[in-house]
């Protein structure tokens, strides 16, 4: 039984329930230990539908530490998977069979396809979706570049949408990096360029098909205020993950504002 149950309901009455198609909400672990996932765990699984552990920082664990995370990450019904940063170095060092065999023996069982870095080529993503697809793994492959000085156009980024669909992915991500700042749709404060945001959605058929970067509040608020409480989100830290639920179920300020006046 939850803590207020029965005595005081969320404002918003349609936020989905895991297991989830919409409403995604993805964590950035940059390096949890173990007792530390256990506590996320205990505090707020039902909220956590996918954790990425961030850039290669799976690397650096011991092979013991990198399944027990894992097994306790899905043991509470979450997607986890390494960074897409670490899957564009094993592409480029022609290792990509082999890292999705390991992928699978340390028990991620989703795959991140992105190109942020390392330039991988149309045909190479397509078949890296499929590949990853086929293998068993949930895809969320990624548009956008982690510099701001090679950034995509829009006509390729809506076609990598498209593709990637198709070939397979669960959700496309819209990059934004860790900071949220300076890259995708934020500018350099982080605020959001809504002009942008318009554009990507004036070329996509189902915006729920979207997973947008957005680790900042005022991004994550403006995205719900603007696509409604299941809207899927990512790059979160893990220390948010309530706040961002209660700012999803009108139990902040400005969406409960929302709620309230209808």
């Amino acid at each position: 039984m939850k803590a207020w149950e029965e005595c005081i309901e969320s404002p918003v009455k349609d936020r989905s329930e895991k297991p989830r198609k919409d409403g995604i909400t993805m964590i950035l672990d940059k390096g949890l230990g173990i007792r530390a996932t256990k506590d996320l765990v205990e505090t707020a699984a039902a909220y956590i539908d996918v954790v990425k552990f961030s850039f290669g920082t799976s690397a650096f664990y011991s092979k013991k530490v990198c399944q027990e995370k894992t097994r306790i990450l899905k043991d509470a019904d979450i997607y986890v998977m390494p960074g897409g940063t670490f899957l564009e170095v094993a592409i480029w060092k022609g290792k990509y069979d082999a890292y999705l065999k390991r992928a699978g023996e340390l028990g991620f069982d989703m795959i991140e396809v992105s190109d942020g870095t390392v330039e991988i080529d149309f045909k190479t993503r397509k078949a890296a979706i499929r590949k990853a697809v086929d293998a068993g793994f949930f895809v969320l492959s990624e548009v956008g570049k982690k510099d701001p000085a090679e950034e995509v156009p829009l006509s390729v980024i809506q076609k990598l949408i498209s593709t990637d669909l198709e070939c397979g992915s669960f959700k496309v991500i819209v990059e934004a990096r860790e900071a949220g700042k300076g890259v995708g749709i934020f500018d350099k404060e982080g605020k959001v360029k809504e002009d942008e945001v318009t554009k990507i959605l004036s070329g996509v058929k189902d915006p729920d098909a979207l997973l947008w970067e957005a680790p900042i509040k005022s991004q994550q608020q403006f995205l719900i205020m603007k696509l409604g409480t299941n809207v899927s989100l990512g790059n979160i830290p893990p220390g948010d993950i309530l706040a961002l639920e209660a700012l999803r179920q009108g139990l902040r300020g400005d969406t409960l504002k929302k709620a309230y006046r209808g």
